[in-house]
């Protein structure tokens, strides 16, 4: 088993949550901050589809109503696809308070199956100094 399956666990029960009677495509995502707090969030869709968001994005924000803090970790399943990624939105939303070597745990139904970073995902996103 996987040392961070409990980020897995948490992506998965958060993906039971998910509301996608639009697209039919459930996904869960969790994030651990360095201090070892757990933070999950599912995709949302809403009649205007495609609007809605995404799991990452509902993660970061019980993540930012709960403090903050350096992300660590982040674990992303989906019900009909494997080893799914964040989008690119995503992606730089999660860079935001996550730096390049924070672990990208991509997941299959039965558990994590990949591990990549941050820096792998996003190589050149934006950084918030260069828009002080």
């Amino acid at each position: 088993m996987h040392p961070a399956n409990d980020l897995f666990l948490a992506a998965r029960a958060a993906m039971a949550k998910a509301y996608a009677p639009y697209s039919k495509f459930p996904v869960g995502a969790a994030i651990r901050t360095e201090d070892g707090r757990v933070f999950a969030g599912c995709n949302i869709e809403v009649a205007s589809y495609p609007e809605g968001w995404c799991a990452e994005t509902t993660a970061l924000g019980h993540y930012v109503m709960g403090g903050g803090g350096k992300i660590t970790e982040i674990a992303v399943t989906a019900e009909k696809m494997a080893r799914i990624t964040p989008c690119g939105g995503c992606r730089q939303r999660l860079a935001e308070f996550a730096g390049p070597e924070a672990k990208l745990y991509l997941c299959d139904e039965t558990g994590i199956v990949e591990t990549r970073t941050m820096g792998e995902m996003l190589p050149l996103g934006f950084e918030g100094g260069t828009l002080r």
